[in-house]
């Protein structure tokens, strides 16, 4: 059973459900893979909402990782999602609400409609 405050989610990947948290070491990992400074030059590569697919898989992996399991992002690479790409990017948006509280950046739109008078 995940933990919410703890910053635990569910994820099913090939099939297995699997907990994911970004612990401090996981997000330590996350800086060094994205070669940032700090957490807040982390959150602002994350803000950017231009994520690769590599970007995901670390992503993935390291949530894996800071729950305990023992995967690399090259297995992770090769797992599947029932729904595809848009599966993973709901895993990661669930993963960075639950770390960092709130909406993600995943979840907000670049170019957001202004309204409109009528």
């Amino acid at each position: 059973m995940t933990n919410a405050r703890r910053g635990e989610i569910r994820a099913e990947l090939d099939g297995q459900i699997y907990t994911l948290c970004l612990t401090l070491g996981a997000l330590a990992e996350l800086e060094h893979a994205f070669q940032a400074d700090d957490l807040v030059a982390l959150v602002r590569r994350f803000e950017s909402a231009e994520l690769s697919a590599r970007d995901l898989t670390r992503l993935i992996g390291a949530g894996l990782r800071g729950a305990g399991n023992q995967i690399s992002d090259q297995q992770v690479a090769h797992m599947s999602v029932a729904d595809g790409v848009p599966g993973f990017i709901r895993i990661v948006t669930a993963l960075l609400s639950a770390t960092f509280g709130g909406d993600t950046p995943l979840d907000k739109p670049k170019n957001p409609q202004v309204p409109q008078d009528i």
